[in-house]
C-alpha cells in the first residue's frame, strides 16, 4: 500500500491529556489504573478513568450530542493543537475532501444507562429528553468530531469490538486510494459505562488488582477509557512517520475466546507485513494487544512467536492505559508514533514475573533504542483482527 503520513496525533488517556504527559508516564512504566470509583459501580476491580471528563462542556451548537463518550472526544480534540491542525487542513483541501472513520464500541452507551434510571414509573417511557441518535448511537462520535471540526467529507464508524479504531486506518486508506477523499480523520473514543464493566465482570475476565499482561499470575483485564485521533494524508515529508501496512483478518472462532493458536492474529500480522512490504525482521517493536486474560496472552504469543520468533522485542501497554475496547486501536497506534519520535519501547507496566510458558521477547523495563518500524496488534471479540505498521516513510 501507498504511505500514509501521520501529519498529526493527539491522545488522552488515564495516564493524562495530550502527548507530553502520556509519553512521561510511558517512559517511567506508570500506571493510571485505579481501584474503580466510576457511577454507581460496585466492583472489586481496577479502571483506567480519565479525570476531568464530567466538567468538559460542548459548544451550544453541539448540546444534542452531550454524552461521556462525545465529552471524551472534545477534551482529546482539544490538546496538542490537533483540531486547529485539521482545520488548516479542512482550508487546504476543502472540508469536503476530508473523511472521518472513528472507532468505538460502547459509544454514549452510559447516556441510555441514565436515562433508564428515569423512566416512568407507570408506562416504563424513557424520559423525554432522551436522544438516542445523538449519545448512544455508535455514529453519534464520529458526527459529533465532524461537527466539531467544520468538516463534510464522508464519515462513519467502525464497531468491531476491540479491533475499531485500528481497522479505521484501513477504512481512511482504501478511501484515499480510491480518490474519494484527500486526508482523513482516524481515531477512536470509548468511555466507562456500567454495561462493560458489569458485562466482562460477568464473562470472569476482570482483574482485581491493575491487569499484569504476561505475567506469571494474570488473572484478567483492567477497563480503561480513552481518546486517540490522526490525521493521515498522502504526503512523502523526509523522515515523516507513516501508515506503512494494515492487515485485517476474521477467524470466527468464538464469540469471545481467541482462536487457541492464535490463526486470526497471525492472519492479520501477516497480511500487515505483506501490504508494507516488509519482512518481519525489519520491524524493531511490537505493540501487543496483551489484554491480560490467561487466553488471550496465550493466543496471541503463539501468533507473534510463530511470525517473528522469540527475539523482537514487544509489551502490551494496558497495564499503563487499561484496555480502551474501540478505542484501543487508535490509542496504541499513537502509543507507537511516540516510540518512532522519541526513540524508546516502554516497559510493561504492572508485569512482574513473565510466564514462563510464553515465548515472545516481553520488555519488563522502558528500553531508549532507535525505533523504525512498529507493529501494533489489535483483536476483538469475534475475530475481529487487525495489526498495523507504523514507521519512517
Amino acid at each position: 500500500m501507498r504511505p500514509l503520513q501521520l501529519t498529526h496525533t493527539t491522545l488522552t488517556s488515564c495516564l493524562g491529556r495530550g502527548l507530553d504527559a502520556n509519553l512521561a508516564a510511558l517512559r517511567l512504566r506508570a500506571s493510571g489504573l485505579a481501584p474503580c470509583r466510576f457511577e454507581t459501580a460496585v466492583l472489586d476491580t481496577c479502571v483506567g478513568e480519565v479525570a476531568g471528563v464530567d466538567e468538559v462542556r460542548l459548544a451550544p451548537a453541539l448540546g444534542a450530542y452531550d454524552c461521556r463518550n462525545n465529552r471524551l472526544a472534545a477534551l482529546a480534540l482539544a490538546q496538542d493543537g490537533y483540531a486547529d491542525a485539521v482545520r488548516a487542513a479542512a482550508a487546504r483541501l476543502g472540508a469536503r475532501r476530508i473523511g472521518v472513520f472513528l472507532g468505538t464500541s460502547t459509544s454514549g452507551i452510559l447516556q441510555t444507562e441514565l436515562a433508564y434510571r428515569r423512566r416512568n414509573a407507570a408506562s416504563g417511557a424513557l424520559p423525554a429528553d432522551f436522544d438516542y441518535q445523538h449519545t448512544h448511537n455508535t455514529g453519534s462520535v464520529s458526527d459529533f468530531v465532524r461537527r466539531s471540526l467544520g468538516l463534510a467529507g464522508p464519515t462513519w464508524t467502525v464497531s468491531t469490538a476491540c479491533s475499531s479504531s485500528a481497522k479505521v486506518f484501513g477504512t481512511a486508506a482504501r478511501m484515499i486510494e480510491a480518490g474519494l477523499i484527500d486526508a482523513a480523520v482516524v481515531g477512536g473514543v470509548d468511555s466507562l459505562c456500567l454495561t462493560t464493566l458489569y458485562g466482562f465482570n460477568s464473562l470472569e475476565l476482570l482483574s482485581h488488582g491493575p491487569c499484569r499482561p504476561y505475567d506469571e499470575a494474570r488473572t484478567g483485564l483492567s477497563i480503561g477509557e480513552g481518546a486517540a485521533f490522526a490525521l493521515l494524508e498522502p504526503r512523502a515529508d523526509q523522515d515523516a512517520i507513516a501508515l506503512l501496512g494494515v492487515g485485517e483478518s476474521s477467524d470466527a472462532h468464538h464469540m469471545s475466546a481467541p482462536h487457541p493458536e492464535g490463526l486470526g492474529a497471525r492472519m492479520a500480522i501477516e497480511a500487515a507485513l505483506a501490504a508494507a512490504g516488509l519482512e518481519a525482521a525489519q520491524i524493531d517493536y511490537i505493540n501487543l494487544h496483551g489484554t491480560a486474560t490467561p487466553s488471550n496472552d496465550a493466543a496471541e504469543d503463539k501468533a507473534v512467536t510463530g511470525v517473528f520468533g522469540t527475539d523482537t522485542p514487544c509489551s502490551s501497554t494496558k497495564g499503563a492505559t487499561g484496555h480502551t475496547l474501540g478505542a484501543a486501536g487508535a490509542l496504541e497506534a499513537v502509543i507507537a508514533v511516540l516510540a518512532l519520535r522519541h526513540g524508546f519501547m516502554p516497559g510493561g507496566a504492572n508485569t512482574q514475573r513473565l510466564d514462563p510458558a510464553l515465548r515472545a521477547h516481553y520488555l519488563l523495563e522502558t528500553r531508549a533504542a532507535p525505533v523504525r518500524r512498529v507493529l501494533s496488534n489489535s483483536f476483538g471479540f469475534g475475530g475481529t483482527n487487525c495489526s498495523l505498521v507504523l514507521g519512517r516513510a
